[in-house]
């Protein structure tokens, strides 16, 4: 084998290797693509799975809570009423002064629990959220807190007419329930500030304490916050979240469609 024939071989061998090695490397980087969007679509249908759960979680409360309310109305309540009425007999019909007035007491005991019976049936059934509008749901829950004199609840909108579905109702209803209840269990806040905001193509949901903060870029993963943003996941909005020794502040953004 002459000189040349060696160079041509070796030359032609190198080419090989090269081309060899080129289409390893091909392959590699073709493989760890389709490895990356093959992740990137699981971690898609994992998220909407998660929406779908937390969807039908609320779904399933609201149907619980609607059959714990027609329960409370149409059973304990009718069991209360006929028992007003016969205390009312009795007392219509007993004449000792001291047994008359114990009744009456009765009676008056009897139609509280009832009163307060039907206004706990008509919180728990969808007929609530359905027929009130958000200014009014969001006022009334800071108002239930302000009763409570753990701390102070304020709540603002420049609009009391905006009108929302109803599975966004029950999310931003919902999400200042539990940061209250974060607000007043982990802050020690004194002070709770609500603001709703209606601009051209959307609302701005800001809730704000004056509580200790926490880091946020640790703290994140509490089952209040995961559930915050699983809501906030529901309703398409998008969310910041600031926290520092003076407080925490949860800004919510949603399109009005």
């Amino acid at each position: 084998m002459g000189k040349t024939t060696f160079i041509i071989l070796l030359i032609i061998f190198n080419l090989f290797f090269i081309a060899f090695v080129s289409a390893i490397i091909v392959y590699i980087r073709q493989y760890q693509l389709k490895k990356k969007e093959h992740n990137a679509t699981i971690a898609v249908q994992e998220e909407a799975h998660q929406k779908e759960l937390l969807s039908a979680r609320i779904e399933i409360q609201q149907q619980t809570m609607q059959h714990i309310g027609r329960e409370i109305h149409d059973n304990i309540g009718q069991k209360l009423t006929l028992a007003s009425l016969y205390t009312q007999q009795l007392a219509y019909e007993n004449k000792a002064p001291h047994i008359k007035e114990s009744i009456e007491n009765i009676s008056s005991i009897i139609n509280q629990s009832l009163s307060e019976l039907r206004e706990l049936s008509k919180s728990l059934t969808n007929d609530t959220i359905e027929n009130t509008s958000i200014y009014e749901l969001l006022q009334a829950e800071c108002d239930k807190v302000n009763t409570l004199k753990v701390c102070r609840i304020t709540f603002g909108s420049n609009d009391k007419t905006i009108h929302l579905p109803h599975q966004t109702k029950t999310v931003l209803l919902r999400i200042l329930q539990e940061f209250i209840q974060n607000s007043i269990k982990h802050s020690d806040c004194k002070q709770v500030r609500i603001v709703l905001f209606k601009k051209d193509n959307a609302i701005e949901f800001s809730l704000e304490d004056d509580g200790k903060g926490f880091d946020a870029g640790i703290k994140t993963n509490g089952i209040g916050l995961k559930n915050i943003k699983k809501r906030i996941a529901i309703i398409h909005g998008k969310y910041s979240l600031q926290s520092d020794p003076a407080g925490t502040k949860l800004n919510i953004e949603i399109a009005l469609t």
